[in-house]
């Protein structure tokens, strides 16, 4: 066994390395993707395009206006009395959101105490609409309390001795900084992007080429010649995995909490299972053509619904489901636990159980489906 399974391992390196294209996606594509990728996502919102409709034009109307355009956040696009003139600007995707300030805006305010002010947002990007209204809301609030304690300064004092401050304390990123989650994320998806893509061609290109038949007609076992496909691409994918940790820890700077042999330990399970998962794709498939479209099916579902981008908590009860025995949603899960939070093995243990559990049931999947001719 060991015999034939190292001449097909060989086999597999030498038919891998002719091909360079293979070479740059595995060891090339992962370092620019990681260093590309965090950068260009940003979870925070700048440059916010707003209209302002101010019917007042007072004093403390243009006070909160110079507050808005000072935070950094918003940029005045368009500035008048009509709010339909507003509107329409919204209608042609120039602004984001509308702030209408309404006649005796300061008498109410500072005689009263009490007004209104009408903020609509342009909610094409949910995501965007409610970051742009949660900002603008916080600047509201500050400068009506900043009116409130011009008008009666007793209320700093009063606010002093019973006001309640809170003081934010952000446990395993203390500087609340989002790469620090998106970046282990990111290399836990780039490992599955080329594993699952890389082994999913490899039987299919022997079918189309003509040389799987040459094997077919051979005295060698199905399990020989499945474990021969998966250990060259697994030693590949646990070197592109290396190189990207490498980027993760001195380009991003990104101090590794927990023990490296469990992370490596944790990544060869998890790559087992993603590379079996590819396998079985390319024995079910006849043409490269028709495994590309079925990996890429899975892989959105799995990459969307992994929790990178959005919790898992936040989605919907049958989503959740789906989140569940979803690979991926453990590979990022637990990449992430073991570099910022110091897991341990026990920790894991329901990520190791699940990938553990796909891996045997992927891979005897792929042996017992392979159809071989005599």
């Amino acid at each position: 066994m060991f015999r034939t399974l190292s001449i097909l391992i060989k086999k597999e390196f030498l038919q891998i390395f002719r091909n360079k294209s293979i070479l740059a996606i595995i060891f090339v594509m992962p370092v620019i993707q990681l260093v590309i990728l965090p950068l260009a996502a940003n979870y925070e919102i700048k440059n916010i395009k707003i209209a302002v409709v101010d019917h007042d034009k007072s004093t403390e109307s243009r006070e909160l206006i110079r507050k808005i355009t000072a935070s950094g956040y918003f940029k005045i696009i368009e500035y008048g009395e009509n709010y339909n003139t507003a509107y329409q600007e919204i209608e042609k995707d120039k602004v984001d959101l509308i702030l209408e300030i309404p006649n005796n805006f300061e008498k109410n305010l500072v005689k009263e105490n009490n007004e209104k002010i009408l903020l609509a947002v342009n909610a094409i990007n949910g995501t965007k609409a409610g970051l742009s209204a949660s900002y603008l809301a916080e600047i509201l609030q500050n400068y009506n309390q900043q009116v409130q304690l011009e008008i009666n300064p007793e209320l700093e004092s009063a606010k002093k001795i019973s006001g309640v401050e809170i003081v934010p304390k952000f446990w395993f990123n203390e500087k609340y900084n989002y790469r620090l989650s998106l970046v282990p994320g990111i290399l836990a998806f780039l490992v599955t992007l080329i594993g699952g893509y890389l082994t999913a061609l490899n039987i299919v290109e022997e079918k189309e080429i003509g040389t799987i038949e040459q094997i077919n007609v051979s005295p060698i076992k199905k399990r020989d010649f499945i474990l021969g496909k998966l250990i060259p691409f697994w030693i590949l994918s646990m070197v592109a995995f290396s190189i990207g940790l490498l980027v993760t820890i001195f380009v991003y700077k990104i101090q590794m909490q927990g023990s490296f042999l469990l992370l490596y330990g944790f990544i060869s399970v998890y790559l087992v299972a993603i590379l079996g998962m590819g396998l079985l794709a390319s024995v079910y498939s006849e043409t490269q053509q028709q495994s590309m479209f079925m990996v890429f099916f899975f892989m959105m579902i799995f990459i969307l619904m992994s929790g990178l981008f959005t919790p898992t908590e936040s989605m919907t009860d049958w989503a959740k489901y789906i989140a569940y025995v979803n690979p991926v949603t453990y590979g990022v899960d637990g990449v992430r636990l073991i570099m910022l939070k110091n897991s341990g093995f026990m920790d894991l243990l329901p990520h190791f159980g699940f990938i553990t559990g796909l891996a045997i049931v992927v891979i005897s999947w792929a042996v017992l489906r392979y159809q071989k001719t005599n």
